[in-house]
């Protein structure tokens, strides 16, 4: 919200300076954004003199000026046509800056002709947009003065913010009214006198939707002559940031400011027949003031005449019957919207105006015949005409209502120790009526321009709890209590509250993360430990690239994508980073490690998607003096699965993996991981070869899923000291000679289920084949660890368990001792 400082003025009697002023809005929460002193920019033009103005020699278009800006003759050459012996105008002297066009002055040549200077236009001072001409001051101008102080424009505008809550505060005599009763100053009376009727008649109101509005005015005055605002009007609108269009229009622009009141005027002649309706869109189409055209549904208050729509309610009006230089008729509107059903409106339709500001905060019930009799005045007096009877439709609302304060409740719920009288002249400064009053109590009337206090609240709640119907009559008993409470600590300086803690609920706080959460921040940590450069990528691509990676169901389909190729959900994250690592390669960065914690969407998986730590390795392992470099495999994604796996707590022996990998994988070079037969936590491998050639990877690229939704939380266990055992572990080593199809993991389970007792670990170490061995078998080696808890193991006992393990080996998988 923008004003000036003398339009503040005009509604508060103070001579506090500005500094004390700005510094008041931000104690009493209506928070200083800016102040922005127009005159700074034009504080060195100067009113000056035309002596002369001659033709120039060697241009036919342009003057040769001697101009007097009170210290001494200067030639500037100017183009305007209407420089004149005898004008007077603003000068700018060399060294200025000029805000319109972003240019310092300096002295120079024009044709031949030195040019000291410039005779400025509005649009080059920043006032305006006129630039047919320079400006020309009138004859008592005094030459040599300050151009921005003679013409009031060394008048500081402020900025403040304005929540939501605080529709008053879009008015500057509302913002007059909060510091007059914060102390700086006496708001000044306002009482417009009843402008009487010359005659019946003129457009009327019905309105078929109370709801949305349930109570209007409005005025005709005929015979009216409109063209540009006066000086004063319009230098108060351009101050703000607003344009002038013209004295009609400018009119209701300044009571939405001054009052923050929203009007409009509609053209009579534009309308057809007599009657204005309120009533629902119905898929009309209009154009509106800013030029764009909107279509109006049931949900859409729109005012329509026999023609059709031709204002959107509370939002803005309509091009076709708007005022104009041609208008002899003018029809004040002066309305009460519902504020809520105004801001679905402008959201729907991505509207911003004044009006809707104003209205979906709402604003004055009572201001209505006011506002009405004071827009009649000013239109007299700047078009003249003559005014008809006030005619309306709908009826006042009832507004009034009472809101109770407890006094011990400013220091229990404000913090601050502030006597009963002074709350109760706070609140009776700010408009506040007091109804009743004892010891312990006060009950005010609240002021209609205060919609925003003892307002009806409406709870977000179920039907369906208990206590629904207790929570909101509880609501409605203490909101209004809190707010007189803030009313009176504001008031009182926001910066003068004791800030206070609030207390703990417990000595420990509670766990700001669920186990979903921490075992997802555990991943990330292990992978980016690996190496591995987190991703954020899209969750859709390209429904034709997404195929290449799983189904593609068309209930995943986007109906309205953000662009053409990104209409499909991924199937998996190791799609999203594949095209990463194809825009790097083709960049010529072909190795990378990246990895993303996102979603995959399928339709068979609980509510349509899944939670996945992906990661994809492409190129090759970094060159080294110590480990040449190598092609990344697939035991290097396993290797990133695994690392992620254990750092999560999941029992590693408990796992298999079965070579039924999704397609994109190569078939022979992946594995799915399991923990039972059921339950799949993730799958590695090779990306298939003929999804490297599309995806256009120059070199090998390997990737890995763990599926962190289907890892179960681990159970609790109350920690115990560690289990070391005091007797020294005996290793063997076993080569088994197996079928070629034999996995080493079945070796591997084989082994470590022997003598579950004795056994404490089995590792692989070694596998071979070559031309020592048959056709068709393959050595693999392990090292098996027992560690005996109750005594040393004698030679016996440790051949013992080593015939168990060549046992188990061998029935499992059909493997000899080597």
């Amino acid at each position: 919200m923008k004003f000036s400082l003398s339009w503040l003025r005009d509604h508060l009697e103070t001579d506090a300076p500005l500094e004390r002023i700005t510094d008041t809005l931000t104690m009493i929460g209506l928070e200083l954004e800016g102040v922005e002193d127009r005159g700074a920019a034009l504080a060195s033009f100067r009113i000056a003199r035309v002596i002369e103005a001659a033709p120039h020699p060697n241009a036919d278009r342009l003057r040769v000026c001697r101009v007097d800006a009170g210290e001494g003759e200067v030639s500037v050459v100017c183009g305007a046509p209407n420089a004149r012996t005898g004008m007077k105008g603003v000068f700018a002297a060399p060294g200025s800056f000029i805000p319109g066009s972003g240019l310092t002055l300096k002295v120079g040549e024009i044709r031949g002709v030195k040019s000291a200077g410039m005779l400025l236009s509005y649009r080059e001072m920043g006032l305006g947009e006129d630039h047919t001409g320079i400006v020309e001051l009138p004859e008592d101008a005094p030459v040599g003065e300050a151009y921005a102080r003679w013409a009031g424009l060394d008048d500081p505008v402020i900025e403040i913010g304005v929540t939501p809550n605080r529709g008053d505060a879009l008015a500057i005599r509302g913002i007059a009214r909060d510091l007059a009763a914060a102390g700086l100053g006496s708001l000044k009376p306002w009482n417009p006198t009843p402008v009487p009727a010359g005659f019946q008649g003129g457009p009327r109101w019905a309105i078929e939707w109370p709801e949305a509005c349930p109570w209007v005015l409005g005025r005709t005055i005929r015979g009216v002559r409109n063209g540009p605002s006066p000086k004063w009007l319009a230098d108060r609108l351009t101050a703000l940031g607003l344009r002038p269009i013209n004295a009609l229009v400018d009119v209701t622009n300044f009571f939405t400011l001054d009052l923050g009141r929203p009007l409009h005027v509609f053209d009579v002649g534009k309308l057809s027949g007599d009657v204005l309706t309120l009533r629902r869109g119905s898929g009309e189409t209009f154009r509106a003031l800013n030029g764009r055209d909107y279509t109006a549904g049931p949900e859409d208050c729109v005012i329509a005449d026999a023609a059709g729509m031709q204002s959107l309610a509370g939002v803005m009006g309509g091009e076709a019957t708007g005022c104009d230089e041609g208008t002899t008729s003018v029809f004040i509107e002066c309305a009460l919207f519902d504020p809520i059903r105004v801001a679905l409106t402008g959201r729907r339709h991505q509207i911003v105006s004044d009006a809707r500001q104003r209205f979906e905060r709402g604003i004055d019930p009572a201001l209505m015949p006011d506002a009405t009799e004071a827009a009649t005045r000013m239109i007299l007096e700047l078009c003249g005409g003559e005014p008809g009877a006030v005619v309306s439709a709908g009826d006042e609302p009832a507004w009034q209502r009472d809101a109770t304060m407890r006094f011990e409740r400013l220091a229990g719920l404000g913090g601050a120790d502030i006597l009963p009288d002074e709350a109760v002249a706070s609140l009776e400064r700010l408009g506040f009526a007091v109804r009743q009053r004892d010891a312990a109590r006060v009950t005010v009337a609240v002021p209609s321009w205060r919609n925003d206090v003892a307002a009806q609240v409406a709870l977000d709640q179920a039907d369906a709890l208990p206590a629904s119907g207790v929570a909101a009559e509880g609501c409605a008993e203490i909101e209004p209590e809190c707010d007189l409470i803030e009313e009176v600590l504001r008031l009182r300086g926001l910066d003068a509250i004791p800030p206070v803690s609030l207390p703990r609920a417990a000595p420990v706080p509670a766990a700001t993360l669920t186990p979903a959460q921490t075992r997802t921040a555990l991943a990330r940590r292990t992978l980016a430990a690996r190496g591995l450069a987190e991703c954020v990528t899209f969750s859709f691509m390209a429904a034709k690239e997404a195929a290449l990676f799983g189904a593609t169901p068309e209930a995943l389909r986007l109906l309205n994508p953000i662009a053409a190729d990104l209409d499909q959900l991924r199937p998996t994250p190791v799609a999203t980073l594949a095209f990463a690592a194809a825009r790097n390669a083709a960049r010529g960065f072909p190795d990378a490690g990246l990895f993303e914690i996102g979603p995959a969407f399928a339709e068979s998986a609980p509510d349509g998607q899944q939670l996945v730590a992906a990661g994809l390795r492409a190129g090759a392992t970094p060159r080294g003096w110590i480990v040449p470099a190598r092609a990344f495999d697939a035991m290097d994604a396993k290797g990133d699965l695994w690392s992620a796996l254990a750092a999560l707590g999941v029992p590693m022996e408990a796992l298999t993996v079965t070579p039924d990998a999704p397609g994109f994988y190569h078939p022979g070079r992946s594995g799915t991981v399991r923990q039972g037969p059921k339950t799949v936590l993730g799958t590695f491998g090779e990306l298939h070869p003929r999804l490297r050639a599309e995806l256009d990877l120059p070199g090998t690229a390997v990737a890995f899923e763990l599926f962190l939704d289907a890892i179960a939380e681990p159970k609790r266990r109350r920690k115990s000291a560690p289990d070391l055992p005091a007797y020294q572990p005996v290793r063997r080593d076993f080569a088994f000679v197996v079928d070629e199809a034999t996995s080493a993991d079945a070796v591997l389970r084989a082994a470590r289920g022997a003598e579950r007792a004795l056994i404490a670990g089995v590792t692989l170490f070694d596998v071979y084949a070559g031309d020592k061995l048959p056709s068709g078998k393959k050595s693999i080696a392990v090292e098996v660890t027992f560690q005996p808890r109750e005594r040393t193991l004698t030679d016996a006992e440790i051949e013992a368990a080593a015939q168990k393990v060549v046992a188990a080996v061998g029935k499992a998988t059909g493997g000899a001792l080597r």
